[in-house]
Formats: C-alpha cells, sequence, structure tokens
C-alpha cells in the first residue's frame, strides 16, 4: 500500500473490524493518600508529577485470568455471538510462567477448544496484539478473535518504591475483532510496531527468567521487583510514540489534524501531555482516564477506548490515533475509524 511504512502490514486479505468492547477494573481502589500513609509521598507530589489520584489493586488471591475473564466476558457480550476462533492475551503477568493464561481465560468463558496463546510486549501489549489478531484474520486461520489485555501490575510492584507504586495499577480491557472491510467503521489501519532491544534494561523484572536461573547467582529480594529508569523511559516513550504515531497517520492517508481523538497509553500525564502537543493535537482531542485509574499496563488503551466510549467522549465516526510504549524497549501505533459499539 502507499505510504505504508516498513514493517506496517499491507491491506491485504480481511481486515479486524472492532465488533465488541469489554473492561474489567478490580473494586479495591487506592488512593494518593493511601499511599502517603506508608511512602515518602503526598497527594500533591503524585498528581503534580503522575496526573494520577487513585488507582485500583487486586485483592489477595486475585490472578491476571481473573481480570481478563470478566473483560472477556464484557467484549463477548458486547458483541454478541458467533463464537470466537481464536483468544490472545497480551499480559506482562501471566498466572504462571507455565503455562500460558489465555488457555485458562479461554476455558472460563466457556471457549474450549479454541486456539489461545500469550503474548508479551509490555505495555505496548495491546498494540501488539491487534496486529496479531489482525494477523489471524488477515491469513484465513480466524473469522472471529477475542483480544485481552490484562495486567495485575501491582503483584510485580515492590511497594515501598515510591517512583513505581504510586504509578501502577491493575485492570483489563478486551475486544472482539471480526474479519470485515478495510473501509468499514471500526477496521484496524496500518499498524506500526518496532523495538530496541539494546536498551531493554531500562524497563525490566531482573530475576525470574532463564538468564537469572542458569547464571548460578541467586536472586536477591530486590530482583523479584520491577525496575524502571523513569527519565530515560520518559524521552524514548515520547520520541518512539511520537515517531510511530505519524507513521501510522500517514499510512492510513490521514495527516495529524485529522484525528478526533487520541488514544494513548496511561503512562504518565507529562508524558501524555508531551506526545499530544508533539504531534499537534489539542487538548479537547485527548482521550485520558489516567486519574482514576493509573498506568495499567497492556490494559492502558483498550480499558481508556471502552471508558471513553462508555462516557460519551469516543463517539461513532470518530478517526481515533493508537499508540502505546514499554519495555523491551517495544512501541507502536495504529487507527481506526470508531464503530457503533457499546461497551459490554
Amino acid at each position: 500500500m502507499s505510504g505504508t511504512p516498513p514493517g506496517a502490514p499491507g491491506r491485504t486479505g480481511p481486515a479486524a473490524v472492532i465488533t465488541g468492547i469489554g473492561s474489567h477494573l478490580p473494586p479495591d481502589v487506592v488512593t494518593n493518600e493511601d499511599l502517603s500513609a506508608r511512602l515518602d509521598t503526598s497527594d500533591e507530589w503524585i498528581r503534580s508529577r503522575t496526573g494520577i489520584a487513585t488507582r485500583h489493586m487486586v485483592s489477595p488471591g486475585t490472578a491476571t485470568s481473573d481480570l481478563a475473564a470478566e473483560a472477556g466476558a464484557g467484549a463477548l457480550d458486547s458483541a454478541g455471538g458467533p463464537r470466537p476462533d481464536a483468544l490472545v492475551l497480551a499480559t506482562t503477568t501471566p498466572d504462571r510462567p507455565c503455562p500460558a493464561t489465555a488457555p485458562e481465560v479461554a476455558a472460563r468463558l466457556g471457549l474450549t477448544g479454541i486456539a489461545a496463546f500469550d503474548i508479551s510486549a509490555v505495555c505496548t501489549g495491546f498494540l501488539y496484539g491487534l496486529a496479531t489478531a489482525g494477523g489471524l484474520i488477515a491469513s484465513g486461520v480466524a473469522e472471529r478473535v477475542l483480544l485481552i489485555a490484562a495486567d495485575a501490575f501491582t503483584t510485580i510492584i515492590d511497594p515501598l518504591d515510591r517512583g513505581t507504586s504510586v504509578i501502577f495499577a491493575d485492570g483489563a480491557g478486551a475486544m472482539v475483532l471480526r474479519a470485515g472491510a478495510h473501509d468499514e467503521p471500526g477496521a484496524i489501519g496500518p499498524t506500526v510496531l518496532g523495538s530496541d532491544g539494546t536498551l531493554s534494561d531500562l524497563i525490566e523484572v531482573p530475576a525470574g527468567g532463564s538468564r537469572q536461573r542458569s547464571s548460578g547467582i541467586a536472586a536477591g529480594p530486590e530482583d523479584g521487583w520491577f525496575r524502571m529508569r523513569g527519565r530515560e523511559t520518559y524521552r524514548h516513550a515520547v520520541d518512539r510514540m511520537t515517531t510511530a504515531s505519524r507513521q501510522a497517520v500517514a499510512a492510513a492517508g490521514w495527516t495529524t489534524e485529522d484525528v478526533d481523538r487520541l488514544a494513548a497509553h496511561q503512562a504518565n500525564a507529562r508524558i501524555l501531555s508531551t506526545v499530544a502537543q508533539e504531534l499537534g493535537i489539542p487538548a479537547e482531542r485527548r482521550l485520558s482516564n489516567i486519574e482514576y485509574v493509573g498506568n495499567t499496563g497492556a490494559a492502558s488503551v483498550p480499558l481508556l477506548l471502552a471508558h471513553s466510549a462508555a462516557e460519551g467522549f469516543l463517539l461513532p465516526g470518530h478517526r481515533v490515533l493508537l499508540t502505546a510504549f514499554g519495555g523491551g524497549l517495544a512501541w507502536g501505533a495504529s487507527t481506526v475509524v470508531w464503530p457503533d459499539v457499546k461497551p459490554g
């Protein structure tokens, strides 16, 4: 396709079209005041640096599969039948290292027997999942795909680390995608994806994988927690999301002035504002729920879409730019004309 950037899929075969959407947040809410009681911080400090006031946290015994199943059920209700042929789960916090969490989620949703697998791209997981679902549909492997992005991120966050505890939270978002035409509302546009493994140590959990286990060196207590080098991550997040967004918009045949709504990964209010300013997208066209849900990892973008549609900020016919950035490093962007779907 003319204008498609390197690495973005061309428009061959059927398109992946949004036909249902759902979301789920665990009921336990953690306020900035709650965090201030155990950390050297304050509501003003957290709000001024992150834009976050509250976030949701899983209760003891609740796992990623629980969040995913709830969001998936909502998306299936939103879409109606028929049954999906595949389930793709984007997560950084699987229930356990082996096996994948997706088959269990499928079974809980009454979908035993369909293809089900996990993908891992940290906070860019949903964008990678969109491309994966689109590939399954374009290749004819699946007619309908249930895509879920879910993270119980607080289970890998050091509760005494002020830098991460105030930002990360838990939740899940889901979509049902069906085969359709590239020019109909809800069709996912060209998707731009990228990565840079030379910077993998900017965002990581050092212990628990084969690298640490085969080293013969016992992991320290702190090595099992999520780590992020915030200042360096900020710069790369802005640069990569801005560049990928421009490529995706151009590949769709749009300009940034055509974008009615920017749905960016809810990482940090400062990052969101800077990316929007770089793209020239005014404040009234930016979707945001970070104040109330924090950074929910892979679930961030689908949660944002579901919440915005439910609250009337995202309407049928809106031209939407999607973008995300996360560990890997990994990033992505895509476009869609929002369809007439009611969140489940």
